[in-house]
Order: structure tokens, then sequence, then C-alpha cells
């Protein structure tokens, strides 16, 4: 996949950051989407509309917090196709696998920037920054993540996989 990146140096990006507990009234993904990151960056969907930004670059421990679903569920209504950070918080991976929103571990934040076009390779385990003519390797996603991830989320998944048996 390639895309465009939007990056957030901050570490510890918390679900209440991602999409604010004043907002979940509403469970309706594109209203979700519509106040997704605004308390850390208020012009964030004006950016990925106008800027054309898909990957979403942000610190350690990313998506820490409340175990609440709708903080990847947001980041992907909004238009991100990908998130890159060092370390995921367990809860926040867990429920990005289960609505196929993929998320890779990298550490190199300093050699991507917002605005950055990324083209990243999941079966192979590489990231091509094409603005900066670099690339790197980082930790391979199992092919059963990758499955699940290339399907939509683990209930589309388990909906192939009970059509097909």
């Amino acid at each position: 996949m390639k895309g465009k990146v939007i990056k957030y140096d901050q570490n510890n990006i918390n679900t209440d950051l991602i999409i604010p507990a004043r907002y979940l009234v509403n469970s309706e993904p594109k209203f979700l989407a519509e106040h997704c990151m605004e308390d850390l960056d208020p012009e964030f969907n004006q950016k990925i509309r106008e800027m054309h930004l898909s990957i979403m670059v942000g610190g350690s421990n990313f998506g820490s917090g409340s175990s609440r679903e709708q903080a990847p569920l947001a980041i992907k209504t909004a238009g991100i196709k990908c998130v890159l950070a060092p370390s995921f918080a367990r809860i926040f991976f867990r429920n990005a696998i289960n609505i196929g929103l993929p998320i890779l571990e990298f550490a190199d934040l300093k050699e991507v920037n917002t605005g950055d076009e990324l083209e990243i390779n999941f079966e192979e385990g590489k990231i091509l920054n094409l603005t900066l003519n670099k690339e790197f390797i980082i930790k391979q996603m199992p092919a059963f993540l990758h499955k699940i991830i290339s399907s939509e989320g683990l209930i589309k998944y388990a909906r192939k996989q009970v059509l097909n048996n």
C-alpha cells in the first residue's frame, strides 16, 4: 500500500485523544471520524482531506487508555489506512486487528515526517519512504493477522471461514 503520512511525535496517544469520551454517545463510525484526534489536532480531518494523508505515525504506547473499540474505528473511518508506532497498547492492537486496521511497529520515527509518501509491503516487512528514498525493514505481520486485516476484520474473516467450510 502507498500513502502519505500524518505524524504525531507524542508518546502515549491514548484512546481519549483519539476519540474523546464526550462523543461516545453516538457510535456511528462517520460521527466518530468527524471528531477523531480533535483534542490533539483540531485540524486533523482537514489535513487528511486536503493533503490526502492516509498513514498515521505516532509515538510509543499508541492507543493506551481504555478498551474502547471506537478508537481504531474512528481512525479507520477518518481515512487512515495504516498506523505506525514503536509500540501499541495491547487492547488497541487487538481492537485494530478486529476491525481490519493495519498497525505496524516502526521505531525509526525520525525518518518519517508529515507529508512523506510511504510504500508499505506487509508481506515482506518493508517500508520505503519514497520522499527520502530510504528503506526500512520491520517485523513482518504474521500471515494469520494479515488474512484478518485483508478480510476487513475478524468478523468478516470468520464469516469467510464458515462459508468456505
